[in-house]
């Protein structure tokens, strides 16, 4: 039976904590992960998921080599505070099955539960399209009840999707876009982002809309000569994007691609506006749009959520 008020909630997921305070269920949220810093107000409550791996001290290559020998042998990537979920109890957990690498998900969530006196409601945010997200959003509303606030925030989330639609439209060229997701291996996107690209005006035919990012060889980027490329490695805010943006330029046939040669790469704040499926990935697609169409879309969100990449 799901409770309309009063819940004792934890989020799993940054997304869902954003989530959960864009509904005004602050007060009900007991506890996060690590990696939930929005809105500012997150970073004061009590952390109940951390990384395993000392991400913050290793390389990009490194951290992929090691969550791919983790995944491979059955490892877990993240530790849960049972002690700390016992005397919270929760009754609403928030999590999802969409990525493991992202957060505890699937037998993770299942085997802590086990550790509660009480079991909670898990709600699985599992999303691959921006449609998708919305329903998440819908979904947190009717399980706290606040679903009649998630209706009106979905209904102005499609109307500032549909104002970005007309404003790129009719565009006659569509320039070739490459984001990518990760640099060392490389990766392109995946999931909602290649949508976020179409609805900005571009095209990215190395993404994968609705489906997992992966690695591709440098060797397809350059054969795609994106006219703009847009650095969004995932879990990196912008300071951060930016340092490993810097070793692009030791790509062989780099510096001969379109967008390098006309000044079109960008570094963005990817954990704000697009690696988290939450409400600031409307964000994201007008600053996409901005990057992409910069003459006909201006931009007035965040000073830094990009920047141009200067070699």
């Amino acid at each position: 039976m799901i409770m309309s008020a009063g819940r004792r909630i934890v989020s799993f997921l940054p997304s869902a904590t954003e989530m959960a305070f864009a509904l005004g269920l602050g007060d009900e949220l007991l506890g996060v992960t690590h990696e939930c810093d929005y809105p500012p107000q997150a970073q004061n409550k009590p952390v109940v998921v951390r990384s395993i791996l000392p991400v913050e001290t290793m390389s990009q290559a490194q951290i992929d080599f090691e969550v791919t020998k983790r995944l491979r042998n059955g490892q877990s990537l993240y530790e849960v505070d049972e002690r700390l979920m016992r005397s919270i109890a929760p009754d609403l957990i928030l999590t999802q099955e969409l990525c493991q690498v992202c957060a505890p998900s699937g037998n993770e969530v299942s085997q802590m539960i086990q550790a509660l006196p009480l079991k909670p409601e898990i709600l699985w945010l599992t999303p691959r399209s921006l449609d998708q997200i919305f329903d998440n959003l819908l979904e947190v509303g009717r399980a706290t009840g606040r679903l009649a606030l998630a209706e009106q925030l979905v209904t102005t989330s499609h109307a500032r999707l549909q104002k970005l639609r007309n404003l790129t439209g009719g565009l006659s060229h569509r320039p070739r876009v490459f984001c990518m997701e990760w640099l060392d291996p490389v990766y392109c996107s995946g999931h909602w982002v290649p949508e976020m690209v179409k609805l900005a005006g571009g095209i990215d035919q190395l993404g994968r809309e609705g489906t997992d990012s992966v690695r591709i060889p440098w060797e397809a980027v350059v054969a795609w000569a994106p006219e703009i490329l847009i650095v969004m490695p995932c879990g990196y805010h912008l300071d951060a994007a930016a340092n490993q943006a810097r070793r692009l330029i030791d790509y062989p046939g780099y510096s001969d691609l379109p967008a390098v040669r006309d000044d079109r790469v960008y570094v963005v704040d990817a954990s704000s506006y697009f690696a988290r499926p939450g409400p600031r990935v409307l964000a994201g697609a007008e600053l996409l749009a901005h990057l992409i169409h910069p003459e006909r879309i201006g931009w007035d969100g965040a000073h830094d959520a990009f920047r141009k990449l200067v070699q």
